[in-house]
């Protein structure tokens, strides 16, 4: 019986994975067929973002339009799969995303406008905990990760979410990636990893300073050193066909002001 309910399980997993990638690939069609990367309509700049920037893009989404009248409408997700709407026609005109490869993956593909490319951001990856079930960690190749806490560890997916693809860099740079491998609970972006932390349902997790920050109900075990993974990097630039508004979102984006909020969320902007 036991064997039959998870076999059960994972159908119904792999039909809700259908499904979505149906939805995704209708949306896309969609796209393709009525819209160009970087239209929108006047008074409305689309932006596609990391899912770690959604608090600070929020704020200072409504605050560009208190200064100019013009409404910032978000789209927050994995980079991945951000990079690969655009790809196939979403309407974004600015994306920010977690890290260089899926700015460099639209870039190959000549769908960013030249010479918009810039390093918006940097973070630090951290090890969380649910609160007060905090754990004694050294961030040193001869300490045994997987001894110290007794669930799974949540993650960004290692396979294409930038957290995740970070994390994994990490784990394997101590000696703690193949112990700790089989216990990962690998989520789709890195606000639904810290959510699996925030519920208990996971006793670790890896996701950005910023993430964690911004939660009352995890906190940090420890800071990943400086060299133990790639360096947290957030490029944005503008999608190709983007216009005079949306250049001056990101503008604004990149300003001494909106320095003010991004350090507010746990960010490092980059001058």
């Amino acid at each position: 019986m036991v064997s039959r309910a998870r076999d059960t399980t994972k159908g119904h997993g792999l039909l809700r994975a259908a499904a979505a990638l149906g939805l995704l690939a209708s949306a896309a069609a969609g796209w393709a067929q009525s819209a160009s990367p970087g239209k929108a309509p006047a008074g409305k700049v689309v932006v596609f973002a990391a899912a770690s920037t959604t608090d600070a893009l929020q704020d200072l989404g409504a605050a560009f339009k208190t200064r100019t009248g013009v409404h910032v409408e978000s789209s927050f997700a994995a980079s991945s799969l951000l990079a690969r709407q655009i790809e196939n026609g979403a309407p974004a005109q600015v994306f920010v995303s977690a890290d260089q490869q899926w700015m460099d993956y639209l870039q190959e593909r000549r769908l960013l406008e030249p010479g918009t490319r810039r390093n918006l951001l940097t973070n630090r990856l951290v090890l969380i905990a649910p609160k007060g079930k905090g754990f004694p960690v050294r961030f040193e190749a001869g300490f045994d990760l997987a001894g110290a806490f007794k669930g799974r560890l949540a993650v960004g997916d290692p396979e294409h979410v930038p957290a995740g693809i970070y994390g994994r860099q990490a784990l394997m740079h101590f000696g703690w990636w193949k112990a700790l491998q089989p216990r990962l609970a690998p989520a789709q972006n890195v606000r639904a990893a810290l959510r699996l932390v925030e519920m208990g349902e996971a006793d670790a997790g890896i996701v950005y300073e910023s993430d964690a920050k911004m939660s009352g109900k995890v906190e940090v075990v420890g800071v990943f050193p400086e060299g133990s993974c790639g360096a947290v990097v957030y490029p944005a630039a503008l999608v190709r066909g983007a216009g005079k508004e949306a250049e001056a979102l990101l503008a604004f984006l990149s300003s001494p002001d909106a320095a003010v909020v991004w350090r507010r969320f746990g960010f490092t902007p980059v001058p």
